[in-house]
């Protein structure tokens, strides 16, 4: 048995070793090139398509742009608030557990967690909302940033994400919890490129996505899990008073909720073709999720700041990058931080 035939075996059986899947895991084709954009001209060994796109996307440049922003808050020196960079790592480790003990494909669901935000503005939801506002003005188009996500990964930086991975990061906007979550068919790489054109062109169209892997749906309900709790951990490390109701079903501390609610999800899920949990967890996380949009995302003292200091700051700074673009300013910081980083790179290699 030659080298790379030996190494075959071994990967085969650490697989076998580490789970059997679940028939409604998203198996790994045999043939990478057939799911990413740009072909496939690796020829690895050990690391699973999936895999790939794991180590992919955390060497991403715009991976280490995660650390420094925050998840809510952004007035506080304080380094224990939640940055993005912790959020993300949050989400993979609930998705995780929740695909292991589902028999589905933990390295899938990785590649997506991880990637999810990596679009994500600064100054979190608000940041997004006004740059959409200033986007649309000028170019009749929207910007969401989970299709960012799939656009700094596969545009930007031509990363080759397989396909699988990129719908479940388009895909995750899990702003609107629910009861459950059913997979959408299967999408080929033509019109994955449609449903990403009509996101930026048609309004609410992205509230109408649904990823067609198991593992993309995983990730999309573990994104509303790791932020729930961990928002309210924030408001109390600012010294935000805000009087909530009671603890309901989940419990108070993160370590309860998270605890609950993945257990319900597994028992709820388990051998099924769609992710759900009962009828009370969801009601409660419903919630829960509603009294965070009260009393912190919607908190005036909290947002005059937005309104007062952030918003004509996004403003000034949009209209002129643009400005230094279309004039093509070689001298603006929108070149020396951010287009030379990017095309440099891309002009020594493209990603495979």
């Amino acid at each position: 048995m030659d080298k790379k035939a030996k190494l075959q075996e071994i990967n085969k059986k650490a697989y076998e070793h580490y789970g059997s899947f679940s028939k409604y895991a998203t198996r790994e084709p045999e043939d990478s090139a057939s799911i990413r954009f740009y072909g496939n001209k690796t020829n690895e060994t050990l690391r699973r398509p999936f895999a790939v796109d794991v180590d992919k996307i955390m060497n991403n440049p715009f991976y280490n742009r995660y650390g420094d922003k925050t998840q809510v808050f952004s007035f506080f020196r304080n380094d224990e608030i939640t940055r993005r960079a912790t959020h993300v790592q949050l989400v993979a480790r609930i998705a995780r557990t929740i695909s292991m003990n589902l028999g589905l494909n933990m390295d899938l669901t990785e590649a997506i967690a991880l990637g999810h935000d990596i679009g994500h503005t600064p100054f979190g939801h608000v940041g997004e909302m006004y740059l959409n506002e200033l986007y649309h003005k000028s170019s009749g188009r929207y910007f969401n940033h989970n299709v960012h996500s799939v656009r700094a990964l596969n545009i930007v930086t031509p990363t080759n994400l397989t396909i699988h991975t990129l719908d479940g990061i388009i895909c995750h906007n899990g702003e609107k919890p629910q009861g459950a979550y059913y997979p959408s068919e299967p999408k080929s790489l033509e019109e994955f490129r449609q449903m990403v054109e009509d996101c930026y062109t048609k309004e609410g169209f992205t509230d109408t996505l649904r990823p067609f892997t198991l593992e993309g749906c995983v990730v999309r309900v573990s994104d509303v899990i790791a932020y729930v709790m961990k928002d309210r951990q924030d408001a109390e490390k600012i010294g935000l008073e805000v009087n909530y109701d009671d603890a309901g079903i989940l419990g108070r501390s993160n370590y309860e909720f998270i605890g609950n609610i993945t257990e319900n999800i597994v028992l709820n899920s388990y051998d099924k073709p769609y992710i759900a949990m009962d009828k009370e967890i969801y009601e409660d996380l419903y919630r829960l999720k509603g009294e965070n949009s009260k009393k912190i995302y919607g908190n005036a003292d909290i947002n005059e700041s937005y309104e007062v200091t952030i918003k004509p700051m996004m403003e000034a700074l949009y209209n002129r990058f643009r400005e230094d673009i279309l004039s093509k300013n070689y001298d603006s910081l929108i070149y020396k931080h951010h287009i030379n980083m990017v095309y440099s790179r891309r002009h020594t290699r493209r990603e495979k």
